[in-house]
C-alpha cells in the first residue's frame, strides 16, 4: 500500500451484518455507518479505486449436524462464516485489498480464512493482528459466555472444537506463532491458559505502556518481514478507550488512546505488508453522534496513507531510491 503504487490499487468494501455472535444487539448497523462516516470517500481521495460490494444478505440457516456445546447460535454463525470465507477468498484473488466492515468479531472466522485460503495458494504465510481489548481465543471448552465472537482467533488457529464450522470449505488454519494479540486488557481464566500453552505473542496494555506501540508495532513488521509474509489486520474498535470510542457492546477501561492508534496504523502503512482488513464491534446503537465511526474511519485513512504532511518515510525513500 506505498504511495507509488497507491494509483493502481483497488479497495473492496464488503459490509457483514452479523450481530448474533455477540451478547448486544446493534453491530448490524455497522457497516452503513461506516459509510455514513465516509469510509469509500476518504479511500477515493487517497487515490485507491473504490468497489462497495453492498452487504452480505442474511444467509439462509443451514443445520447439518448438531450443535457443539457452549456455542450460541451456531447453526446461524455457521451460515454466515461459510457465505464469507467464499466471498473473502474470491475478493483476494481478484486482487483488491478486502475491507470487511462488521459486525461482531465472529466474522473474522470467514474472512480471515478466505483471506488465508488465497496466500496459502500463493505461498506466502499469512500473519494475523488482532487489535482488542480481548484475546478471543476461547473454544466451546473454555468460554463462560458461550458468545462466538469470543471464539474467533482460537478457530483461526485451528483449535478444536468448531471441526464443522466451514462444512466442506477448505478450513485454511493460521498457527500460533502468526498471530498477534494486541491491546489485550480482558481474558478469561482458561482462555489465558491455552493462550500461554500456545506460546501466543501477546502485547497487554501494560507492555504497550512500557515499551510504547512503535516498539512494539515494529516487532510485529519485522516478523512478518523475515517469512515473506503478508498482514491481515483484524481491527476490533473497543481495542480504542472508551473514551475514543464508546460505540462497542463490551467496552474496557485502559484502551489505547487516539494517538497511539493512529500511529499504529502509520507504521503498518509505511510497511506496506497489509493486504486485508477487518473492522469489527462497531455499535451505532451505544454510539455518541457517530463519533466511534469517525474515529474508525479516520484510523483506516492513516493504514492507507493519509498524511498531515509529506513525510519521507522508509518505504517513500525506497521507492524513491534514496
Amino acid at each position: 500500500m506505498s504511495d507509488a503504487t497507491a494509483n493502481q490499487q483497488r479497495i473492496a468494501l464488503l459490509g457483514v451484518p452479523i450481530e448474533i455472535g455477540a451478547s448486544q444487539a446493534g453491530t448490524l448497523m455497522g457497516p452503513a455507518a461506516l459509510r455514513t462516516a465516509g469510509i469509500a470517500r476518504l479511500l477515493e481521495e487517497l487515490e485507491f479505486t473504490v468497489e462497495d460490494h453492498g452487504d452480505l444478505a442474511r444467509p439462509k440457516v443451514v443445520a447439518d449436524g448438531p450443535p457443539p456445546a457452549n456455542a450460541k447460535y451456531y447453526d446461524e454463525v455457521k451460515s454466515w462464516i461459510r457465505v464469507l470465507s467464499e466471498q473473502a477468498f474470491s475478493i483476494a484473488r481478484s486482487g483488491a485489498i478486502p475491507i470487511f466492515m462488521g459486525g461482531d468479531h465472529s466474522l473474522s472466522m470467514g474472512s480471515v480464512n478466505g483471506v488465508a485460503r488465497y496466500w496459502q495458494e500463493m505461498g506466502r504465510p499469512l500473519f494475523v493482528l488482532w487489535l482488542d481489548a480481548h484475546a478471543d481465543y476461547n473454544t466451546p471448552g473454555t468460554t463462560i459466555t458461550g458468545n462466538m465472537h469470543g471464539m474467533s482467533a482460537a478457530f483461526l488457529c485451528g483449535e478444536p472444537g468448531l471441526d464443522q464450522l466451514l462444512g466442506n470449505q477448505v478450513r485454511a488454519s493460521i498457527t500460533p506463532d502468526q498471530l498477534d494479540l494486541f491491546g489485550i486488557r480482558s481474558i478469561d481464566p482458561l482462555e489465558k491458559k491455552l493462550v500461554h500453552e500456545r506460546r501466543i505473542a501477546i502485547a497487554d496494555m501494560r507492555a504497550i505502556d512500557e515499551h510504547g506501540v512503535a516498539v512494539l508495532i515494529r516487532r510485529v513488521i519485522e516478523r512478518v518481514r523475515a517469512k515473506n509474509g503478508v498482514l491481515h489486520l483484524s481491527f476490533d474498535v473497543d481495542f480504542l478507550d472508551p473514551t475514543v470510542a464508546p460505540g462497542v457492546g463490551t467496552t474496557v477501561p485502559g484502551g489505547a488512546t487516539y494517538r497511539e492508534a493512529h500511529l499504529i496504523m502509520e507504521l503498518l502503512h509505511d510497511s506496506g505488508i497489509v493486504h486485508s482488513v477487518d473492522i469489527v464491534e462497531l455499535n451505532p446503537f451505544l454510539d455518541e453522534r457517530g463519533r466511534t465511526a469517525r474515529a474508525a474511519v479516520e484510523l483506516l485513512g492513516s493504514l492507507f496513507g493519509l498524511q498531515i504532511t509529506d513525510r519521507r518515510t522508509p518505504t517513500n525513500a525506497m521507492l524513491q531510491g534514496r
